[in-house]
């Protein structure tokens, strides 16, 4: 009897869930809510596929609904793809009897990409729109991405179906080198590299006041033997190195290219009023010259500028948020940098190298190699961050170390005092050694003291604030403006900076 009596109550259960409403959808009349009324996609260069944006669509009554259609207005034509709860629909543009569950919400997931002859004409927007349609009402979220045409330069594909390489220290590079044709770049449209664009031995590639250029992953500019890179900006016109992703979640991510390349026996390099930022290294100089002035450098997962045997003069150059050394002078060279501000402010705990790293040796798999540091110095100039010790040398006795800080503000804060008998670091005496002086430096032996007091580095603003104790240190100065044009006066400010009450 028992067994009957489960089995009628087994029965009876199945036929209850059988007879449910719960999947019963109406058909959607309108009533939609929408996370946003207009999708914004940011801007994007020309047949380059931008970021995923995401709407969110509402049902908020208390009935499961369907939704005939969802689709884009300009159908399969649209430049725009959509996928709706996972779903990739009719080519990711049209879609039918979407369902969404009483209360309840569904993703839409949206790109493009589209060329310039895609957009209006005299805005370069390319819009449309994802229309809901069911019961004889429709509901539009609006789509709109402006279009940026620019020149795009890339490595040929050979008959084999590989790329052009660039033979560069030993290896086969990813690049190409640029025709006589390519070697002059204005600012009438950005620039997109893929791979290292390379800069032929016994010729210049000029950059004009303005120009914009873009660097897609694993890409760079290379100066070859014998070639040079003269970079002309200017105070109101600077020229600007950067990745390709032009969204604003992008413009201060580190590591998006890789790096402008200086390679042994380039000449005559110089850059001028230029903003390099968010690559691998903003500059590498590999036993060549170069001449770089009011320029900044940030947001470099290596360094800003590393060198290798480098002759540089730097006048009114800043490099901040380096996840290395902002400087490195590595394996010997000559180093001159006047007015400039060296601060390093990557993630906190996370940085090992100091703000400024000098050496005259490098260590290789056959042993130590050594070359001369020579004539190098660093005047009025600010080596600072977020560590304690921001200042590091490493000699080697067989080769030349001759080295001098003129009136410089250089954070080193020696807790555990390890440093203090070390010839490197005698900051109260200018004949500590005969290879290293630091003539009337500020030494900054704790965070409070001899702090430049800058008014935002985690956002890159080196600027001093009046309160720092780089203002009025300089008896003199070899650079008569700052880097913002302004004018210095005597005695001078320390950095690339001069105070200026904002």
């Amino acid at each position: 009897m028992r067994h009957y009596i489960y089995t009628f109550l087994v029965l009876t259960i199945v036929c209850f869930t059988s007879c449910r409403k719960d999947f019963d959808f109406e058909t959607s009349s309108g009533g939609l809510e929408f996370s946003r009324d207009t999708i914004y996609l940011d801007t994007v260069f020309a047949n380059i596929g931008s970021s995923t944006y995401t709407l969110k669509v509402y049902n908020r009554s208390n009935k499961d609904i369907s939704i005939p259609s969802v689709k884009l207005g300009k159908g399969l034509d649209s430049k725009y793809r959509i996928t709706v709860d996972g779903m990739t629909g009719n080519d990711n543009k049209i879609f039918t009897n979407v369902e969404v569950l009483a209360k309840d919400s569904l993703y839409i997931y949206i790109q493009t990409t589209a060329a310039i002859g895609d957009a209006n004409p005299t805005d370069f927007l390319y819009t449309d729109e994802i229309q809901f349609s069911g019961g004889g009402v429709t509901q539009n979220v609006n789509l709109v991405t402006l279009i940026q045409d620019a020149v795009f330069l890339y490595p040929a594909r050979n008959t084999d179906g590989t790329y052009e390489t660039l033979p560069i220290g030993g290896e086969e590079v990813y690049g190409f080198f640029l025709d006589d044709s390519e070697l002059h770049w204005t600012a009438q449209k950005p620039y997109v590299i893929y791979g290292y664009a390379a800069i032929p031995g016994n010729k210049t590639l000029t950059i004009d006041p303005g120009a914009k250029i873009h660097f897609h992953s694993g890409s760079g500019l290379i100066a070859a033997n014998n070639a040079s890179l003269q970079v002309n900006g200017t105070l109101t016109d600077q020229v600007v190195f950067e990745g390709d992703r032009l969204e604003p979640s992008f413009s201060d991510t580190p590591g998006q290219w890789g790096t402008i390349w200086l390679t042994s026996g380039s000449v005559n390099n110089s850059i001028n009023y230029a903003t390099i930022k968010n690559a691998g290294i903003g500059i590498l100089v590999e036993n060549s010259p170069l001449v770089i002035k009011n320029t900044q450098l940030y947001n470099h997962t290596n360094s800003g500028i590393l060198a290798r045997t480098g002759v540089i003069t730097g006048e009114n150059v800043v490099i901040s948020r380096t996840g290395e050394s902002t400087f490195a002078g590595t394996y010997g060279g000559t180093y001159n940098f006047s007015q400039s501000t060296f601060g390093n402010y990557w993630n906190s705990g996370s940085r090992s190298a100091p703000t400024v790293t000098l050496t005259n040796f490098i260590e290789t798999s056959t042993g130590t190699l050594t070359e001369n540091l020579q004539n190098s110095s660093f005047t009025n100039c600010i080596i600072y961050g977020n560590n304690n010790l921001e200042l590091g040398l490493s000699k080697n006795n067989n080769a030349q170390f001759q080295l001098a800080f003129n009136y410089c503000l250089i954070k080193f804060i020696d807790f555990s005092g390890q440093y203090g008998s070390n010839p490197l670091y005698q900051f109260t005496s200018s004949t500590a050694s005969s290879d290293v002086y630091y003539n009337n430096c500020l030494i900054a032996k704790t965070s409070t003291s001899n702090n430049p007091r800058f008014i935002n580095p985690g956002n890159n603003n080196l600027k001093i604030q009046e309160s720092s104790a780089a203002r009025n240190v300089a008896p003199s100065t070899p650079v008569p403006n700052d880097i913002l044009g302004n004018p210095r006066s005597t005695p001078a400010d320390l950095g690339a900076y001069n105070y200026s009450a904002e």
